[in-house]
């Protein structure tokens, strides 16, 4: 039980909205998509974050967090360089690049800091450049033994609420209706944590077409508060 409790304590830490990797600057494209007017309301967010968990990054950083926990619990440093790698190839755009490799990056180096232990030293040390955020999460979460289903649950689950958060500072709905919004899409994060387990690498891929070209014009977007 205390093991336990200790796994949970570290996700809630990690994944906080107050952990420093600076995810409130990031929208994942849904900046753009309010300004195109695909996203106007309720409905029209809870289903674009519903493709965008299912078909697009979410799904993907979810595989790419699988291997790269397991690469991490068996302390392979080779096979995690090579999650890695692809997860930062497999990035459509400038601005989504930087939006997981900062996140990465800073969640790392945080991480490091404060939970350091030798194996995650040791791992860290292979990654010295660009870190993809769900291969930086997965790595520590696999050097520190935590649970890795528990983890993927987690991870998306805090994927789901950062964009609702992102899309109240939009303003296409209010608390009430983004609270919803979220009690909508846990099961469905928690279902797709559970689905993607055992996934080979190659599974890995987006087909959220619309937000990728999405993410190309928001580069040049006139008013914008986010950076992707």
């Amino acid at each position: 039980m205390a093991e336990t409790v200790r796994d949970a304590l570290l996700l809630l830490a990690w994944l906080s909205p107050g952990y420093p990797v600076g995810a409130y600057a990031y929208s994942h494209g849904l900046e753009w998509a309010v300004e195109a007017g695909d996203v106007r309301d309720e409905a029209g967010l809870r289903d674009w974050l519903a493709d965008v968990l299912e078909h697009g990054a979410g799904r993907s950083d979810a595989i790419l967090a699988a291997h790269a926990h397991a690469a991490a619990a068996a302390g392979d440093a080779t096979a995690l360089a090579a999650v890695n790698d692809l997860a930062l190839a497999l990035a459509p755009s400038r601005e989504l690049h930087l939006e997981t490799s900062q996140q990465g990056r800073s969640f790392l180096d945080a991480t490091r800091a404060a939970w350091g232990t030798p194996r995650l030293a040791a791992l860290a040390d292979h990654l010295a450049g660009p870190v993809a955020y769900p291969v930086a999460v997965g790595a520590a979460a696999g050097a520190h033994g935590l649970d890795r289903p528990t983890v993927l649950a987690a991870y998306l689950s805090a994927f789901v609420q950062n964009l609702v958060s992102a899309s109240l500072r939009l303003a296409p709905v209010g608390q009430s209706a983004g609270t919803r919004v979220v009690a909508a899409l846990t099961p469905r994060a928690a279902a797709l944590a559970e689905a993607v387990e055992g996934l080979a690498l190659d599974a890995a891929g987006t087909a959220t077409v619309r937000l990728d070209l999405g993410s190309f014009r928001h580069e040049t977007q006139y008013t914008r508060i986010f950076r992707s």
